[in-house]
């Protein structure tokens, strides 16, 4: 049988530097494969036909963290995270290639980090890592190494840990969430077993930093199925572990002549199916899972009549949340204003050219005629965005 190759020319013409570190590490005795994403991103790119070479590209060694400074010490090494056997070598073209030695990984008491790293075999290597199709390598001459089953899962389009679900969760409890990120990114589904162990460690994602969270968030939502993500993430009941002020959009009601499709949840999701179809950015689509949230307290407010008023509460809301997941200061203004201001834009042709430029000029000093304003101010480009989904919905 002829063993499967990833299109290595292709990589290494992309990335000439790749050829020189691998050939150097085979040079000094030492073994060297790829490893991780490129290599599953590879295979799926030979069997969809679409052949997109990765931007980054990861390397497994067997020398040590001493032993590659040695070996590259005409090039900056940079020592990110050297405990972990993870050095980081810059090529000539200031391009970075992360270069890590094989290990093993013991106790894992936080549930976050390792207690214990130690150097081990290739094979240990690809065992420890967190789903099949993220424990493929391939050898510098392209044959890939399964040892895992990721192949036959990258088949079958699924998302499954390596070994025991409720132990690869319990090592670090991020990688739930990254469970639901990948499937968003590459359309696969997340299989049954490893399905109910996020159910029944969910409630320990609070172990893990809010800022990784938020990165693992982003990640979610600039897939191009950001609505299938939220939809997971609630399915396992992650949601009101991380977005709470979402969760509780479950169930509240909305006028039918206006909402015919459900609940505010419903319409959350909807809006952000549109916005996947659209290719919106992570900030409109964060503006998007954010707009209807004063809708609860507003309907509470006024017992139960109307959510008038709901984009100010809305706007409180956002904030507190997105500062508990570290958003910068930026992206959560950026967020507030699309909250705050998502009801006003429909009204823009209602309204004289003083009221368009205080809505819409954000620190502009200069009026502008209505048709120049997509372009001379972005974030009326993002209002639009939101609203253009919010009506769709």
């Amino acid at each position: 049988m002829t063993p499967m190759k990833i299109p290595i020319e292709k990589l290494l013409a992309a990335h000439p530097f790749l050829k020189e570190i691998l050939g150097r590490l085979l040079a000094a005795g030492h073994q060297a494969v790829i490893v991780g994403g490129a290599v599953r991103d590879l295979l799926l790119g030979l069997r969809q036909g679409e052949m997109v070479i990765p931007q980054e590209v990861d390397v497994a060694t067997s020398a040590t963290p001493l032993e590659m400074k040695e070996i590259f010490r005409d090039r900056p090494v940079l020592e990110v995270g050297e405990a972990f056997g993870v050095v980081v070598i810059v090529a000539p073209d200031g391009r970075q290639y992360e270069v890590a030695t094989f290990r093993a990984e013991r106790g894992y008491s936080d549930g976050r980090r390792p207690d214990q790293v130690a150097w081990t075999t290739l094979e240990e290597d690809l065992k420890r890592r967190d789903f099949t199709v993220n424990g493929l390598a391939a050898r510098p001459d392209g044959e890939v190494i399964d040892l895992v089953g990721g192949v036959a899962d990258l088949e079958r389009e699924v998302i499954r840990t390596i070994g025991d679900p409720n132990a690869r969760f319990a090592e670090d409890y991020l990688r739930m969430l990254r469970a639901v990120r990948f499937a968003c990114q590459l359309g696969f589904e997340i299989e049954g077993e490893t399905r109910a162990a996020i159910r029944a460690h969910a409630g320990k994602i609070g172990k893990i930093s809010w800022e990784r969270i938020r990165e693992e968030l982003i990640k979610i939502l600039a897939s191009p199925r950001a609505a299938a993500g939220l939809r997971l993430l609630d399915e396992l009941e992650l949601l009101p572990e991380i977005l709470p002020e979402i969760s509780a959009l479950k169930g509240v009601p909305q006028p039918q002549e206006y909402h015919p499709e459900g609940d505010v949840f419903t319409h959350t999701l909807l809006a952000l199916e549109v916005a996947d179809a659209l290719c919106f950015s992570y900030l409109v689509k964060l503006g998007l899972l954010f707009h209807d949230v004063g809708k609860p307290p507003a309907l509470a407010r006024a017992q139960g009549q109307h959510a008038g008023g709901h984009e100010r509460l809305g706007e409180e809301t956002t904030r507190k949340a997105l500062g508990r997941l570290r958003f910068s200061n930026r992206e959560n203004d950026w967020v507030c204003t699309l909250v705050r201001e998502h009801m006003r834009v429909g009204r823009l042709a209602e309204m004289g050219l003083g009221k368009q430029v205080r809505l819409l000029a954000s620190g502009e000093e200069e009026a502008a005629p209505l048709a120049e304003f997509p372009s001379r101010f972005p974030l009326f480009s993002d209002l639009l965005r939101l609203f253009i989904c919010d009506a769709e919905a």
